[in-house]
C-alpha cells in the first residue's frame, strides 16, 4: 500500500477533513491526516499525509505558512468572515492606499491575539464553536503570534465596501480573519475576510499542489523521507543490514547525528524509523517511529 506525502490544492466551498476524507476513497485507504486546517471558506495548500506519511505529520507541522488574503471594509460578522451573520456600516472615513499599507505595516511583528469565537479552540473542555451555537457567553482567549511579512498589494475604492489584499507570512497559529478584524480596529473601519488563498505551508507551495479533482490512483506521492529532508531539520543516516534489523526492532542505538531527528535509511534507500537523541543520554538515539517494519506494529515508542 503507497505511502507518503501529497499535496492538494484544496478547493471552496469544503472542509480539510473532507479533502482527506475524498483522497483516502481514491486510495483505498482510512489512513489520511492533514496538516494545518483550512476553512471551507479558503482555498490552496493543504498537506496530506497518507498511510505512513500520518505517523510523520506531526514533524511535518511548520510554524510558518503564507496567505494572500482579501478583505471587505465598513462590514462585520459574527464569524469575522462574509460566511457569517453580516452587519454593514456607513463608509464614515475615506481611505488611501498608502494609509492602508501603513497600518498593515503597524502588524509586522509579535502581537497579542484574540482567537475568533468560531474556532476549535477548547476553553472549560468545549470548542468555542460549541459556545457560539449554544449561544453562551465565554471569554475569548488571546495568544501572541508573529506576522514575519506582510504586504499590501491592492486596494479598491468601492464607494460602500471598499476591498484589500495582501499577501503574509506568519507564525503558526494566526487566524487571518482575526488579523483583518484587528486591521479594521486600527482603521476603525469593521473589515471581514472575503477570500484566503493559503499559497505555503512550510517548504510546500502552491505551485507543488494538485488540484483535488485531478487526483486519482496514479498520482505520485512524495517520499516521507524527501518531505523531511526538504526542511533542513532533519539528518538522514544509511545504516546497514545489523543496524536495519535492530532499527526494526526498537533498540536505542550509539547516537550518528547530530541534530534533534534523523531519517533512518537501509542500504536499499528505503526509509526504517525516524530516530531522536535519547534524553537520558546524548551519546545514543531512540526510535521515535518506527516506519517499515515486518516484525512489530507500527506505533510511537514512548
Amino acid at each position: 500500500m503507497k505511502s507518503g506525502i501529497l499535496v492538494i490544492h484544496k478547493p471552496k466551498g469544503m472542509t480539510s477533513r473532507e479533502v482527506a476524507s475524498q483522497v483516502g476513497k481514491i486510495f483505498h485507504t482510512k489512513k489520511v491526516g492533514h496538516m494545518g486546517t483550512l476553512d471551507p471558506l479558503a482555498e490552496g495548500v493543504l498537506v496530506l499525509g497518507i498511510n505512513q506519511g500520518t505517523k510523520v505529520i506531526e514533524l511535518l507541522s511548520s510554524s510558518e505558512k503564507e496567505y494572500i488574503a482579501e478583505a471587505v471594509m465598513s462590514i462585520n460578522s459574527d464569524t469575522l468572515d462574509i460566511t457569517g451573520k453580516l452587519n454593514e456600516f456607513p463608509l464614515e472615513k475615506t481611505y488611501t492606499f498608502e494609509k492602508l499599507k501603513q497600518v498593515l505595516e503597524n502588524f509586522h511583528g509579535i502581537y497579542q491575539q484574540e482567537v475568533p469565537l468560531y474556532s476549535a479552540v477548547h476553553v472549560d473542555g468545549k470548542r468555542l464553536y460549541q459556545y457560539a451555537r449554544n449561544r453562551e457567553e465565554v471569554l475569548l482567549p488571546s495568544k501572541e503570534v508573529e506576522i514575519k511579512e506582510i504586504e499590501l498589494m491592492e486596494f479598491l475604492k468601492n464607494p460602500n465596501h471598499p476591498t484589500f489584499r495582501f499577501r503574509v507570512s506568519v507564525s503558526k497559529g494566526t487566524y487571518i480573519r482575526s488579523l483583518i478584524r484587528d486591521i479594521g480596529k486600527q482603521l476603525e473601519c469593521p473589515s471581514i475576510m472575503k477570500n484566503l488563498l493559503r499559497t505555503r505551508q512550510g517548504n510546500f507551495v502552491l505551485e507543488e499542489a494538485v488540484p483535488l479533482e485531478n487526483v486519482s490512483e496514479e498520482t505520485p506521492f512524495i517520499k516521507i523521507e524527501d518531505a523531511l529532508y526538504r526542511s533542513g531539520e532533519y539528518d538522514i543516516v544509511v545504516v546497514n543490514q545489523e543496524l536495519e534489523f535492530k532499527i526494526q526492532n526498537g533498540a536505542i542505538l550509539p547516537r550518528n547525528f547530530s541534530k534533534e531527528y534523523a531519517i533512518m535509511l537501509n542500504e536499499q534507500k528505503e526509509l526504517l524509523a525516524i530516530y531522536q537523541k535519547y534524553e537520558k543520554d546524548a551519546t545514543l538515539m531512540k526510535p521515535w517511529k518506527v516506519l517499515n517494519t515486518r516484525s512489530m506494529e507500527n506505533e510511537k515508542i514512548k
